[in-house]
């Protein structure tokens, strides 16, 4: 049998994920897995995040099953405290005698952007400065829709596989993406430092049903389709609509163009579940709550199509009796995953 898909074993380690959006976080004890490691988070009376080992060095109680007392989490077993760094501070058994090896690994966090991002590697080697950069993010001008979440019974892969694909939206999104030019206008790919590209523009066609009411101009229009991925698991995807003759390769951005980015952060649960957060982010109409509401709606309602999708590739790949293949349009994503098995085998070593 053919093995699986490159890049599916292990994780990038020396990486920020997305844990969850900032005020799923407060004074309570939360628990989650990530990268297959039990982690539980709370906010210190500062409000500042702090994420640790979810399990009591003792018996291995997860500390979410016990509570917190100031900066301070109690194990509900026999009272050993932690504070932010891990450190078993109090040993209420033993206070003369406190146990030397008792501590629990904690994980650098920063809240950026409306999510909060755990570096689940070296903590020597955390460096905020990676965590990636939002352009117009504060700009009045550009409009944001609310921030959604959404878990995947599926392999974080599979999803950036998805996300690096143009072509899947003539097929899965009829009712929002899908538009005249995406099931087979050449694709164009493109290596970046840290990811890949697949783009493409689609000239002269009228805009798919999801944007058509947002453009100004038509009844057509000169469309890009942006996919881009970055080491771990962040997608870009760009949708650039330009009026008629206004936009193709090689041409700098139209001034009357409408830009709208989705931001996509994927977060491996363990080798079969993610979780999937995004925001989307517009050049215009700032100000109009109502149309973020239907973006926002229509996200939804076209992520569920994928997940719908990619559940059953999940369990279609992993219970095949015969092997699979590649089509063109997987180069991609196949060039991301080696990306991935590479940096993967080099922190390895």
């Amino acid at each position: 049998m053919r093995p699986d898909l490159i890049g599916g074993e292990g994780y990038l380690q020396n990486c920020w994920y997305v844990a969850g959006r900032s005020e799923d976080f407060g004074r309570e004890l939360t628990a989650l897995t990530m990268l297959e490691e039990q982690i539980v988070i709370y906010r210190d009376t500062q409000g500042m995040a702090i994420a640790l080992e979810d399990a009591c060095p003792h018996r291995k109680l997860p500390l979410s099953r016990g509570t917190i007392e100031g900066d301070h989490v109690v194990c509900g077993y026999h009272g050993l405290t932690f504070d932010c760094s891990g450190e078993c501070v109090i040993a209420p058994t033993q206070l003369d005698n406190p146990p030397r090896r008792a501590a629990v690994q904690s994980y650098p966090a920063e809240d950026r952007w409306g999510f909060l991002w755990l570096w689940m590697g070296d903590p020597e080697q955390a460096d905020r400065g990676r965590i990636i950069d939002i352009p117009n993010f504060d700009n009045p001008s550009w409009g944001k829709t609310q921030k959604g979440a959404m878990e995947m019974a599926c392999h974080y892969l599979y999803i950036t596989d998805n996300l690096l694909d143009p072509s899947h939206v003539a097929w899965v999104h009829l009712t929002s993406f899908a538009g005249a030019g995406t099931d087979n206008r050449p694709l164009d790919l493109e290596e970046t430092e840290d990811g890949v590209i697949v783009s493409r523009w689609v000239l002269d066609e009228a805009p798919p049903p999801y944007y058509k009411d947002m453009l100004p101009f038509g009844p057509t229009c000169d469309r890009k389709q942006h996919y881009e991925c970055r080491l771990p698991a962040t997608a870009i995807n760009m949708s650039v609509y330009a009026p008629q003759g206004e936009g193709g390769k090689d041409v700098p951005q139209s001034p009357n163009a409408f830009v709208n980015i989705s931001y996509n952060f994927i977060t491996p649960v363990d080798g079969g579940r993610s979780r999937y957060f995004w925001f989307q982010h517009r050049n215009m109409h700032a100000g109009d709550a109502a149309l973020s509401q239907r973006m926002f709606d229509g996200a939804i309602m076209a992520f569920t199509e994928d997940k719908e999708v990619l559940e059953y590739v999940q369990t279609g790949m992993a219970k095949r009796k015969t092997p699979y293949i590649n089509l063109g349009l997987d180069a991609g994503a196949m060039r991301f995953r080696t990306r991935v098995a590479r940096q993967i085998k080099s922190e390895a070593g």
